[in-house]
């Protein structure tokens, strides 16, 4: 399935302003119309209620309009939410907003205060489905049906600030969702660029990570198009190729040592780290000589790891690691140095957990296997 026509949503704000003059309106309207998109999250016309009426109707005639509806939101008890966007395709995709129940240095390094404000965590889907196959995944099991366009990847933050408690703020993006972010990266960079914006949604690159696989081409390209600045996150999940080769079938086109050198040329900012996500999958990948081989992997490299003890999915015989290898684990990488972290379990009474996104309700023939 290709990816629809573009959409208003993502017109630069030049195009705005050819736009406004074709409609004989002053120039400073296009920056009104592009910043009722990109700062106060508006697709709908009639609401940009500065605008005057024959250029909302111009609008309305443009195509301009919500690019999904919100079908379902399911919150579970840790206050964890999994909103899900019906999109005109009839296809639906899925993201969650996590609060924070603490704030260490590894998850705020822009130095700014905390206050008693609740941090709040999206994250973000770039396709439908995924075709990165990892076994371990709910995403990679459904297959790929399309990538989302770039207006269906703002359209994310931009509802999910919707569904903020008094008490919040949307503090970090991540782009661990459904999808393979650098399988999809034209339009995930275009997302991106409207997202750190000054004039659109502001966002600092710094509250913005991007994880992967391991696309080789698309780590260069991403550490290339922001000096660095956008956090890189890898889904690493085993430390030798046969392993890894097994779980994650990328492996076999982009091995580890080809990996590595990738992530030692990204061109990180001081005191930044790329982060490393290690899923804990029972008998796998999770014993201590398992541990060994990762800290030895990841010398030299500036790095954190994030321990996620797998969440069970339908699609999967594999199943999490006990708590006594998650702890073994940590304690081994900790004692070679390394800053880890076990992910807390949160979301995943509502499928909202880590590797748990699917595809509720798309027929199996609708799903597309391919790894192109």
């Amino acid at each position: 399935m290709k990816i629809p026509t573009a959409d208003p949503a993502t017109f630069a704000l030049s195009d705005w302003q050819s736009f406004v003059s074709e409609q004989g309106h002053k120039p400073f309207r296009a920056r009104q119309i592009y910043r009722w998109i990109h700062h106060r999250g508006t697709f709908d016309p009639e609401q940009m209620t500065d605008l005057p009426q024959d250029l909302r109707e111009a609008l309305g005639e443009l195509g301009l309009s919500e690019p999904g509806s919100v079908s379902f939101v399911y919150e579970a008890a840790d206050g964890t939410r999994k909103i899900l966007l019906d999109l005109k395709d009839e296809t639906r995709l899925e993201c969650v907003l996590i609060p924070m129940t603490s704030v260490g240095p590894d998850d705020d390094d822009d130095g700014e205060p905390v206050g008693s404000r609740v941090r709040v965590t999206l994250c973000v889907s770039t396709q439908v489905g995924c075709a990165m196959g990892c076994t371990f995944c709910a995403s990679g099991q459904a297959g790929l049906v399309r990538g989302l366009r770039a207006a269906e990847i703002l359209a994310q933050v931009y509802v999910a600030r919707r569904y903020l408690k008094e008490s919040e703020d949307l503090r970090n993006l991540v782009f661990m969702g459904m999808g393979e972010p650098l399988h999809h990266y034209d339009e995930t960079k275009r997302a991106l660029d409207f997202l750190t914006d000054p004039d659109g949604a502001a966002i600092s690159p710094r509250r913005i990570t991007v994880s992967t696989v391991g696309l080789v081409p698309g780590i260069r390209r991403l550490g290339a198009d922001y000096s660095g600045k956008i956090g890189l996150a890898l889904s690493l999940h085993a430390a030798d190729d046969e392993t890894r080769s097994r779980i994650m079938p990328m492996n076999r086109r982009y091995p580890i040592a080809e990996l590595m050198q990738a992530l030692r040329e990204y061109p990180l900012p001081p005191r930044r780290r790329i982060t490393i996500e290690y899923t804990l999958i029972r008998d796998v990948n999770d014993s201590e000589a398992h541990a060994d081989r990762l800290a030895s992997l990841l010398r030299g490299l500036p790095v954190k790891v994030n321990l996620i003890p797998m969440n069970s999915i339908e699609a999967s015989d594999y199943r999490g690691a006990d708590q006594d290898r998650v702890s073994s684990f940590q304690g081994r990488l900790a004692a070679r140095g390394y800053s880890c972290f076990v992910r807390t379990r949160r979301g995943d009474e509502v499928s909202a957990a880590c590797g748990q996104l699917a595809l509720k309700g798309i027929a199996p023939e609708r799903l597309v296997r391919k790894l192109s």
